[in-house]
């Protein structure tokens, strides 16, 4: 059996920025353990699944890998995934029309809008298939321990080290310097005995930034998922926004930033966010960003 696929470098503009992502154009008639095993072989953070939709009125069925395990919902394979059935023109030989896509996903409908339209297709924007959801604070010296910094270091006059998703769960600390940020580094057995994986999908690190053109720089470890950091967490920043825009004072507005990801690991990130709130809670996220094409080949398995 046969299986083709792409590589795409997502949230950049240029190859061999951005994160890396895998997309089996074709996945039926594989396996769970098939795609798993792919995924792995790839080792990149995620590779999609393409599949068709079970409801016609969408695009796809997509599924999303780890190394170690199936995600409910990820930004940047959303991104890449979409680019990347738009320059090909069909869904497992169903043409695609407009520039509107539905992925079905086990978080729910994920809808987005693509940047340019065919082969001049060179990005996408997603709005989280699930709302704004805030659930455990966890203690700043359980952070500091894992992630490898000061309990100095976490900022907590803005929010405690907190667990939100908007479909897939991360615990999201404030750090008090880019300096801080720069220094973190995981601690996998941390996360294996106090941060589980069915708990959270991982840490992401953020702080205020000013450089690089973006508003905020940040990281993300995911040790259990096979994945050490992360050079662009969709997921993540995507509830991100919807933090901030929960903790604004503001019961109504739209708040949009550009975040920077993987600049201290060599892979730098660009996504732009949005959050709309209304009557003081957040109604939805956005986020957003380019891809560009990397390889294209073919699987054969036996």
């Amino acid at each position: 059996m046969q299986v083709q696929f792409v590589t795409v470098d997502v949230f950049t503009d240029r190859q061999f920025g951005g994160n890396p992502l895998a997309v089996v154009l074709d996945g039926q008639g594989l396996a769970t353990a098939q795609m798993q095993a792919i995924a792995s072989e790839f080792n990149l953070a995620e590779t999609t699944f393409v599949l068709p939709p079970k409801d016609p009125r969408n695009t796809a069925h997509v599924r999303i890998f780890t190394p170690k395990a199936e995600m409910p919902f990820a930004g940047h394979p959303n991104v890449g995934t979409a680019f990347v059935v738009a320059r090909l023109g069909h869904v497992c030989g169903k043409p695609l029309g407009g520039s509107s896509l539905a992925f079905e996903e086990i978080a729910g409908l994920v809808d987005l809008e693509l940047i340019g339209q065919g082969t001049a297709t060179s990005g996408a924007r997603l709005s989280a298939p699930q709302p704004l959801a805030i659930h455990d604070q966890i203690d700043p010296e359980l952070v500091a321990e894992a992630c490898g910094i000061s309990a100095s270091d976490i900022e907590t006059r803005n929010h405690a080290p907190s667990i939100a998703s908007c479909g897939a769960p991360f615990l999201f600390v404030e750090v008090n310097s880019r300096k801080a940020l720069a220094t973190a580094q995981h601690d996998a057995g941390v996360f294996a005995s106090r941060l589980p994986r069915d708990h959270v999908t991982g840490v992401h690190l953020y702080t205020p930034a000013s450089d690089d053109g973006v508003d905020i720089q940040s990281r993300m470890f995911a040790p259990l998922h096979g994945i050490p950091e992360d050079p662009a967490t969709g997921s993540a920043n995507v509830a991100l926004i919807g933090l901030l825009a929960h903790l604004a004072p503001e019961k109504n507005l739209t708040m949009t930033k550009r975040i920077g990801q993987g600049f201290d690991m060599g892979r730098p990130s660009i996504m732009d966010v949005e959050a709309v709130k209304q009557g003081g809670k957040v109604v939805k996220t956005f986020i957003g960003g380019g891809c560009v094409e990397v390889t294209q080949g073919v699987l054969t398995l036996r």
